[in-house]
C-alpha cells in the first residue's frame, strides 16, 4: 500500500509520470517506475526494448524491494549508461548493486548526511569511495538532468564522428 502511495504522492509532485512497477513495463523517457511493496524490481534487455520484471525471491539485506537486485540489472543492462542514485535509508542496501555499477563506469550519486533522515544506505556508498557526487536532496533532480543531457550529448558527438 506504501509504494502506491508514495507512487502517487510524488506523480503530483513531479513534472514526469510516476508509478508504482507493473510486470512487463516498458522502461520510457520520461517515466518513473517505483518497485511495489514486497517485490525486487529488476531490468531485462528484451530485443531492442527495457522492460521491468517483479520477483518475490529472497530479500536482500533483509529488503524486498532490495535497490542491490535494481541496481545489478541496471549494471547488466545499461553499463556505462546508467546513473544511481542512493536515497536516505537505513542499512547498507544499495552497496553492492551501486558497486556494480560503478565498476561498469556508470555514475553514482548519494544523498548527503544533512538532508537525510537517515545517512545508512548513502554513508555505505560514500565511506566505500564509490559516490562520484555527495549531493544535497534539492539539488539531486538538477544532478539527474545534468547527467541525462550530457550522456545524450556525448552520444550525439560520437555518432557525428563516426
Amino acid at each position: 500500500v506504501f509504494t502506491n502511495h508514495l507512487a502517487n504522492r510524488l506523480n503530483q509532485e513531479s513534472e514526469l509520470e510516476v508509478r508504482e512497477a507493473r510486470e512487463g513495463d516498458l522502461v520510457q523517457p520520461g517515466h518513473v517506475l517505483i518497485a511495489p511493496g514486497d517485490f525486487h524490481l529488476q531490468l531485462q534487455r528484451v530485443g531492442a526494448q527495457i522492460r521491468v520484471f517483479t520477483h518475490q525471491q529472497p530479500p536482500e539485506n533483509s529488503c524486498r524491494p532490495a535497490v542491490d537486485v535494481l541496481f545489478r540489472s541496471a549494471a547488466e543492462v545499461y553499463g556505462n549508461r546508467a546513473v544511481g542514485v542512493v536515497l536516505t535509508g537505513m542499512g547498507q542496501d544499495g552497496l553492492r548493486g551501486s558497486r556494480d555499477l560503478v565498476d561498469r563506469g556508470s555514475r553514482l550519486f548519494a544523498q548527503n548526511e544533512e538532508t537525510c533522515v537517515v545517512w545508512g544506505m548513502p554513508r555505505a556508498v560514500v565511506e566505500a569511495g564509490l559516490a562520484n557526487r555527495v549531493l544535497p536532496l534539492q539539488e539531486i533532480s538538477g544532478a539527474l538532468q545534468e547527467a541525462a543531457w550530457n550522456g545524450r550529448a556525448v552520444r550525439a558527438a560520437a555518432g557525428a564522428t563516426r
